[in-house]
């Protein structure tokens, strides 16, 4: 099992000011320490369910520009984007940009959106979550065309792309990986079933887990997909600092389940000392699972 690093507290010592070099010091401990990924969340206001809207929270893609020129190894993205925070054509291109730039290392991830707050108060439109959805598979889809040689119009019933030339084209090919984040059964996992690399899965406990999993095995076999070709993936809210052997343990049921990697992030205010030591004490004790 892998571990990925992911970044959402920005209310750090020190203000905006410690911000770039504290960013870019958690992301190389986390690459030396051994982690796969380093994510970034993508929201303009920070969740609430977390802190406060009026905490700090940058922008997830120029973030990740910046890392990416602090990094040499790591898999770089957003966990996840919100479908509604941009264009799909300007999504793909931004995304490829990040790929070109970091030598091959983007990764897409992507949802359906669900912070309403944060798109009332900077006026960006939020549809109904059918429609939502409606959005997601045609943003997917034109991801898609974008990354190939294809780069005539596409025609959906929200967006209309005539052109879809992307140049350059992603160092990775077809394309970046492609992973689509949440546990809904009808829509989202089907969505990964039809399009994505990769899923991601809240560790709420593993009976849960395993549910999800049958449900996408089924959604692949619909799509005559074979499920091993889809990365199963959690996060988890967990602090593995709080007892190394549970959360091993832990993972090692998961890790029955099939997933292959876990996402953690640094929950206090200094997150490069937290990753040196979840990486030291952690990253060893997944691989062997």
């Amino acid at each position: 099992m892998q571990l990925g690093i992911h970044f959402a507290n920005f209310a750090l010592p020190g203000g905006p000011e410690s911000l770039a070099p504290t960013l870019a010091a958690t992301a190389r401990a986390a690459e030396e320490g051994g982690a796969s990924d380093f994510t970034v969340m993508d929201h303009w206001f920070q969740m609430e369910s977390f802190a406060t809207a009026q905490d700090p929270m940058l922008e997830g893609y120029g973030s990740l520009g910046f890392l990416a020129g602090q990094t040499r190894a790591m898999t770089l993205g957003a966990l996840v984007t919100g479908v509604t925070y941009r264009h799909p054509g300007l999504l793909a291109k931004t995304v490829t940009t990040l790929d070109v730039l970091s030598g091959g290392r983007a990764m897409l991830g992507i949802g359906a959106a669900w912070y309403e707050r944060e798109h009332r108060g900077l006026g960006v439109p939020f549809p109904g979550v059918g429609e939502r959805f409606e959005r997601l598979e045609e943003t997917l889809q034109i991801c898609k065309q974008m990354w190939s040689d294809d780069d005539g119009p596409y025609e959906g019933s929200h967006y209309r792309l005539e052109e879809t030339i992307c140049s350059p084209r992603p160092i990775q090919q077809p394309g970046p990986k492609i992973l689509i984040g949440g546990m809904g059964e009808r829509k989202t996992l089907r969505l990964v079933a039809r399009y994505a690399d990769a899923c991601n899965l809240f560790a709420l406990d593993p009976a849960t887990v395993r549910h999800k999993l049958d449900v996408l095995a089924r959604h692949c076999e619909t799509e005559s997909r074979d499920p091993a070709d889809v990365e199963k993936t959690v996060i988890t809210g967990s602090d593995p600092l709080d007892d190394v052997d549970a959360f091993v343990a832990g993972m090692e049921e998961y890790a029955r389940l099939g997933i292959e990697k876990v996402w953690v992030g640094p929950p206090g205010q200094d997150p490069v000392a937290w990753v040196e030591q979840a990486t030291e004490k952690v990253v060893p004790r997944l691989r062997d699972l």
